[in-house]
This record gives C-alpha cells, sequence and structure tokens, in this order.
C-alpha cells in the first residue's frame, strides 16, 4: 500500500462537499447559469440540491466536472482569495 494520494480529485469528496466548496466559489446564480437545473435556480438550497443530484445521475457527474475543473483550472479572473474579480485591477 502507498502513502502518495490517489490522483482521483474526488477522492474523500462527498456530494455535499464538493456542492458546498461550488456554492462558495461560484455562488447559486453563477452555478445555476453553468449548470441549468431548477434546483440551483429556483429557491435553491443545499438540501433540495442533494436530493436532486443523488437521483439524477447525468446532474451529479456535470456538478462533478464542474468540481474537477475547478480544481485542476484556477480561474483566470481569480483574487488572491480564489473568488472571481468583479474588475479587472487598474494597470499604472
Amino acid at each position: 500500500m502507498s502513502d502518495t494520494p490517489p490522483n482521483d480529485p474526488l477522492h474523500g469528496m462527498t456530494l455535499e462537499k464538493i456542492l458546498l466548496a461550488l456554492v462558495e466559489r461560484f455562488g447559486w446564480p453563477e452555478l445555476g447559469r453553468r449548470i441549468a437545473i431548477r434546483c440551483f435556480n429556483q429557491d435553491p438550497s443545499i438540501k433540495s440540491s442533494l436530493v436532486f443530484l443523488r437521483r439524477t445521475p447525468w446532474a451529479r457527474a456535470q456538478v462533478e466536472a464542474l468540481y474537477i475543473e475547478m480544481k485542476t483550472r484556477p480561474s483566470s479572473t481569480a483574487g488572491k482569495d480564489g473568488r472571481p474579480r468583479l474588475f479587472a485591477p487598474k494597470q499604472g
């Protein structure tokens, strides 16, 4: 058995942790824009989203893919805290 962590970016992550990380990073409006499902766009909550995602494999796959993309490809518009900047920094 090896002491190195597996290469799977979802290793040790629950669906709830993934969803919380995505909401923290993007917020509900942006998450709903990126993955157009009702539970992200109409009265969103972690609980209702988890119920839907656990019953809907295609939606869960999209959420997991967005999480992997977020982890492996940092945003070029992210600030020091990792959140997207709304405005580009002034030059000069």
